[in-house]
């Protein structure tokens, strides 16, 4: 006994590890870097991919449903059919793979993972400015810079054939957003890192170079949206999403997009899984800063229900959770979204983070320029459905919004190319070696009409995956459910 009294006793007095040591390497070094990537890996070799060998794009979303919810998934399938763009908006599982075999410079940054026009929009920064940013991070994970370029400047070409734009105007958009993406890049190669970090876009700086692109109707569109956003947060939700019961606010019921607890599962069941929750939800807040935790302990629990959001989510486990300040003018929503594994751990191998709603939250934090207090994460164990399962926590609205993509015109989705543009490569910068990534670009658009041949032929690919889905339905190898 006295041994193992011992023992325990040095393990306990044992210090952590120390860090790894970071190696720092001149600017000179950095640049001399990225110019020698251009010969292990040239620019214009981004213009094309090729296609494995037995490549099955459905089989894909096929074993991407076996973890996911199985009633749910017949409504992806009807989102993703509903046109190629909303296919596309699904399929980053399918890009994944093929992005694997395509070339690589070499020069690492976190990657959001599915970095296409609609995952980027507005929301609220803890100082209640309306900032822009990217917004979904489901995918994250440290990969090849420019695999993130494509899926963006391949989302543009793709919108723009949904809109039924003309090869030019399309062509201008793809253009547009590659190119801001490597001047913005070049620009933050020279800046401190200190204005790196802190570097943000909000509405006003938007509206405000737009106007300067004599774009005036363009700019009033996005102050107009812009004060819409602001009445979307939880005060919106709570009108939207509850009604009273008995004196007491309850989540609506409006199946299968959105069903409460108590609909899901029988009286003794209900009661058990939202105990189990309940403890989920305190696990999350620990991982809360103190001061945001304390906050958020102020308000009590007041009703869960699950929800249907997206289209490349739709299947995972998604709950939204009400919740109560001072009194029933006081609402907050939050969303506790599941993690699985990203789409790009086949190809890159597995996160560094055991828990994958750590590595969502991680790889949003460092991304972008101001995150949600709220965000945080968590993990279920087997005891809720027989599985383990991460989650991770996020304000439901919070000023979200986007841009208009069923209405945009052309000269709309080249100014939002820019704007995707810089911040994506702010994102990256943030991250990976700006430098390196700078001078690999470099000055002339080598990079730029690479990738615009790229967006090209992968548009035509995803119009061939698509009709592979749809042919799927038809011969009943998906179960297909539209309208949701």
């Amino acid at each position: 006994m006295t041994e193992i009294a011992d023992t325990e006793a040095a393990e306990k007095t044992k210090k952590p590890a120390p860090p790894p040591e970071v190696l720092h390497f001149t600017a000179e070094e950095r640049a001399a870097r990225g110019k020698a990537a251009r010969a292990d890996c040239p620019r214009a070799s981004h213009a094309g991919f090729e296609l494995s060998a037995g490549r099955d794009p459905v089989q894909i979303l096929v074993d991407q449903a076996e973890t996911r919810v199985p009633e749910l998934v017949p409504i992806r399938y009807g989102r993703m059919l509903v046109s190629p763009f909303t296919f596309y908006r699904g399929a980053a599982a399918i890009m994944a793979h093929d992005l694997a075999a395509t070339p690589r410079a070499g020069l690492q940054a976190q990657l959001c993972g599915d970095a296409h026009l609609a995952n980027l929009g507005g929301y609220a920064s803890p100082e209640r400015r309306l900032v822009f940013d990217l917004n979904d991070f489901d995918e994250t994970l440290p990969g090849p810079f420019e695999w993130d370029v494509k899926r963006l400047a391949a989302s543009f070409e793709i919108a723009g054939r949904d809109r039924e734009f003309t090869k030019a105007e399309r062509d201008e958009a793809v253009l547009a957003v590659v190119r801001n993406y490597r001047e913005w890049m070049r620009r933050l190669a020279v800046m401190p890192n200190l204005d790196v970090w802190y570097a943000h876009l909000d509405a006003d700086t938007v509206e405000a170079g737009i106007r300067a692109r004599q774009a005036g109707q363009q700019a009033d569109r996005v102050r107009q949206a812009a004060v819409k956003a602001q009445t979307k947060d939880s005060l919106k939700a709570f009108s939207k999403l509850t009604t009273d019961v008995d004196g007491e606010p309850r989540i609506v019921s409006d199946p299968p997009l959105i069903v409460p607890i108590d609909q899901l599962y029988d009286s003794a069941e209900a009661d058990a899984v939202e105990t189990a929750l309940r403890r989920v939800y305190r696990d999350y807040r620990r991982t809360l800063q103190p001061d945001r935790r304390h906050l958020l302990e102020q308000y009590r629990w007041v009703d869960i229900a699950r929800k249907v959001v997206g289209v490349g989510s739709v299947g995972t486990r998604c709950w939204i959770v009400l919740l109560l300040g001072r009194d029933g003018g006081d609402p907050l929503f939050l969303q506790a979204k599941e993690a699985q594994a990203s789409v790009l751990e086949p190809v890159l191998g597995k996160s560094e983070y055991g828990n994958h709603g750590q590595r969502v939250v991680f790889g949003q934090r460092l991304m972008q320029a101001v995150s949600d207090i709220f965000l945080g994460w968590t993990h279920v164990d087997a005891g809720l459905d027989g599985r383990e399962r991460d989650f991770y926590f996020r304000q439901l609205w919070d000023w979200k919004t986007s841009v208009d993509l069923d209405v945009i015109v052309p000269i709309g989705l080249v100014l939002y190319a820019e704007v995707c543009g810089f911040i994506l490569a702010r994102a990256h910068a943030r991250s990976g070696d700006r430098i390196a990534i700078g001078e690999y670009l470099g000055k002339g658009d080598a990079f730029d009409k690479a990738l615009l041949e790229f967006a090209r032929a992968y548009a035509d690919q995803n119009e061939k995956d698509y009709n592979e889905l749809v042919q799927a339905r038809k011969d009943g190898r998906i179960t297909v459910e539209e309208g949701r």
